[in-house]
């Protein structure tokens, strides 16, 4: 059984109704279950370090994004920081999933500039549509790292969102899931694959109470400053950071041009 924690970075928002952001980015942290109770522990050693470092309590939520444009949100012992020891703090967490064994990170993109999306409505359906597609094809495929099963499934575990849309999309995909299939000689053609090995409804988690959704966030954040960087972000070689991540990039997701580094651009 695979196992994929998923969050967001962005908005659904389109330009015209006054969103501040161009992209909608999803992150999804895959790990076997065989693989599970390791990464936890991995993680949490992390915890540990990080409170040794920087006084930041074991339970408090690291949100990568707040950490740098909303300190207020934070916990205390976070808000005390610096921001630049924040920023710190990300750099370090995202040494940390890089270092995480057997575990691959899925990312999508919705580029709303393109004109592609003409709502909220479908930037949203397109990113998660894309998302669960790329973690079915990577499981029947076996091409996760680390252990395998002959019969793998795949379960989901998004940060909190809207559940019932993402259990309709999950129905739809079983029973019609028409996917546009280049030829080798160029053409495309439709082909109707429903969706087989990711099983029950998303489980909603809320990040503060998950480590694996911390670090889901840790790298749509990152993602999307590679992307669309904010002006402090800009001065801190923002690419860089989401580059920490290249050892636990999903790769297969996107072959299309290894610079994509396995993000789906859509």
């Amino acid at each position: 059984m695979y196992l994929m924690y998923v969050d967001d970075s962005g908005d659904c928002g389109m330009p015209g109704d006054g969103s501040p952001s161009q992209l909608f980015c999803l992150s999804g942290l895959v790990v076997h279950e065989l693989r599970w109770r390791e990464t936890l522990s991995e993680l949490a050693l992390f915890r540990r370090w990080l409170r040794g470092r920087y006084k930041v309590n074991i339970e408090d939520e690291l949100h990568a994004a707040e950490m740098l444009s909303k300190p207020s949100k934070l916990a205390p012992s976070l808000q005390k920081l610096a921001k630049h020891e924040r920023l710190a703090i990300i750099r370090h967490f995202a040494d940390a999933i890089a270092t995480l064994r057997d575990v691959n990170v899925i990312n999508v993109v919705v580029d709303k500039r393109t004109g592609h999306a003409t709502s909220k409505e479908e930037v949203f359906r397109w990113a998660w549509y894309a998302l669960f597609q790329r973690f079915e094809n990577t499981i029947r495929y076996q091409n996760f790292p680390g252990p395998k099963n002959a019969d793998d499934r795949g379960i989901i575990f998004p940060d909190n969102t809207d559940g019932q849309k993402l259990k309709r999309f999950l129905e739809t995909m079983r029973h019609r899931n028409e996917l546009k299939i280049r030829q080798s000689s160029g053409a495309f053609s439709i082909k109707d694959e429903p969706i087989r090995v990711i099983i029950e409804d998303p489980i909603l988690r809320d990040s503060r109470e998950s480590y694996f959704i911390q670090a889901a966030g840790c790298a749509a954040f990152l993602l999307k400053q590679s992307v669309e960087p904010s002006s402090y972000m800009k001065r801190h070689r923002r690419k860089a950071y989401f580059n920490r991540l290249d050892p636990v990039l999903c790769k297969r997701a996107s072959d299309k041009d290894p610079a994509r580094m396995g993000v789906v651009r859509l």
